[in-house]
């Protein structure tokens, strides 16, 4: 068994509140001899016991030796460590799976302390939904920046800190994912990978039999019958008695004689690709390509004529008393819909606070079920949030202030402060924060009108991706520490600005912490009065 690097700390079950611990562990008993065996039976079944025994304490000391490097390199810069993303996978996998298997390994002849530290901290790991969300937050990370399965696998991405690579049993268990969401393109590309690590020579636990079922099966799906028919017979060179693999080859072999008989083989290879092209474009709509587009720094990009109308200012809030002789810096992002950033708009010192303050209540972040009206989680909106109200602590209250006077807006009828931290892969694909035409009672239970506009403070610097985008216009907004981005959904007829749907990108290297205050329309009226026209 391989065993991987992974950054533990021993006495996390001090640290973490209680909660009910799953009591499924087994013992594995080896295999005794019958007493009446004769004596020469017991010593060679002793012998091997003892063998097996320094085999295990082997592993066990090279597992600890590696562990022991890993926690020195952690330790240091945990977030900046678990801002890799396939760090945070590994993590993910290893703590699920890899802990329990060193668990088995030395359950019986290990100390008590560590069997029974073990036991305490096996309730607060990730469990199968965990290792699940993680790998599948990595193939999304793949699509969205068009990873290639060596770059990834290698740990080639901009801006790491510490870098790392998916080993040969990494890519398998990608693939095994992949494979049970039936999502064989996916599961083609990472078994191939585990493959070609393998016919590298890399030294792995995985077995080429077991991937090249898997890959062969999963090719075949997406209508590539003559490379299944090549892979089932690489496997059949590895494994002749393979039951499946013989049953497959019968079948190919079948479906080819048929195709040659009807002579469809020049239309069947049309209708192959048609297939690969209808498999891999799944759900691949053109606000998607645009959406991914912006996330990778592509797309549409401003006219020079409409850049020369974009500017950076001192702004003081419309001769707010607390600016005029301190304004704030304050740039043009993008002219239709108007987005502007405020630059060093918010303190290291305030974001620490503000923090502290979400971290103990971060939960999945949710979002408002049209049908129901009720909050439910998604999976298109991968992050966790907490909210945070004004008079909870002078910070937040001074943060609202500061939104209020420089936006001229009222935030007593405002959301509290909410604040998002995204972890791997995170994201939240293209939506509206304003509630439309057929989501009249989207904010009822308010009862402080549509959310008239929104302001959102970068709370960290992000290595790579996490960019707040604008499929609709081509806009994008790249987080940048202690800045903030302000814009309008409503036009000042209460009509809503469909060309503000935006998304946040997949954080591709990073940890990103974002806050934002969404503001209603009540305590408007005179602040941003209504026009003549409906148009406006």
């Amino acid at each position: 068994m391989a065993f991987n690097k992974i950054w533990c700390t021993v006495a996390l079950g001090l640290l973490l509140p209680f909660s009910y611990a799953h009591t499924d562990f087994f013992t594995s008993i080896g295999h005794m001899t019958d007493l009446i065996n004769t004596e020469k039976d017991l010593v060679v079944s002793l012998k091997d016991y003892i063998k097996a025994e320094e085999s295990k304490l082997e592993q066990i000391k090279k597992w600890a030796e590696k562990l022991d490097q890993l926690t020195d390199t952690a330790t240091k810069d945990p977030e900046g460590f678990l801002g890799h993303p396939v760090n945070a996978f590994k993590l993910m996998k290893r703590l699920n799976t890899e802990w329990g298997e060193l668990e088995s390994l030395v359950l019986k002849d290990m100390s008590d302390g560590f069997i029974s530290n073990m036991t305490i901290q096996r309730q607060f790991f990730p469990n199968d939904e965990d290792q699940t969300g993680a790998a599948k937050a990595l193939l999304r990370l793949q699509d969205t920046y068009n990873l290639d399965t060596d770059t990834l696998s290698r740990g080639n991405l901009p801006g790491v800190k510490h870098k790392s690579f998916l080993t040969a049993e990494d890519c398998f268990e990608l693939g095994k994912i992949a494979y049970t969401e039936a999502d064989y393109y996916h599961t083609e590309l990472w078994m191939e990978q585990a493959l070609k690590q393998l016919d590298e020579g890399e030294v792995s636990s995985a077995d080429k039999v077991y991937i090249l079922d898997y890959l062969s099966y999963a090719v075949y799906q997406q209508g590539d019958l003559s490379k299944a028919m090549m892979l089932t017979k690489r496997l059949l060179e590895l494994d002749p008695e393979h039951q499946r693999a013989n049953g497959n080859m019968k079948y190919f072999e079948y479906i080819m004689a048929k195709e040659k008989e009807a002579n469809k083989s020049s239309t069947g290879s049309e209708d192959q690709m048609e297939k690969e092209t209808e498999v891999k474009k799944k759900d691949y709509l053109p606000e998607r390509r645009k959406y991914e587009m912006l996330c990778r720094g592509e797309g549409l990009k401003m006219t020079p004529r409409r850049q020369k109308r974009l500017f950076c200012r001192y702004y003081d809030g419309n001769r707010n008393p607390r600016y005029i002789l301190g304004p704030v810096k304050q740039e043009d992002e993008w002219d239709k819909p108007r987005i502007v950033r405020f630059l060093d708009i918010i303190s290291d010192e305030e974001i620490e606070t503000v923090k502290e303050l979400a971290k103990p209540r971060l939960s999945r972040a949710t979002v408002h079920d049209p049908e129901t009206g009720k909050l439910t989680t998604a999976h298109y909106r991968v992050s966790k949030s907490a909210w945070l109200s004004g008079y909870e602590s002078p910070v937040v209250s001074r943060i609202n202030t500061r939104i209020q006077d420089l936006t001229g807006l009222d935030v007593s009828t405002a959301e509290e402060l909410q604040v998002a931290n995204y972890g791997v892969g995170g994201q939240y694909e293209p939506h509206f924060d304003f509630g439309r035409k057929d989501e009249p009672d989207a904010f009822k239970e308010l009862g402080t009108g549509n959310r008239i506009a929104t302001w959102l403070f970068y709370m960290s610097d992000v290595s790579a991706g996490g960019a707040t985008v604008f499929p609709e216009v081509g806009a994008s907004v790249w987080p940048k520490k202690g800045t903030a981005v302000f814009w309008y959904n409503l036009f000042p007829s209460g009509e809503g600005d469909y060309s503000t749907r935006h998304a946040a990108c997949p954080v591709l290297v990073g940890n990103k912490w974002v806050s934002n205050k969404w503001l209603h329309e009540r305590g408007q009226e005179f602040r941003r009065p209504c026009t003549l026209s409906e148009l406006e």
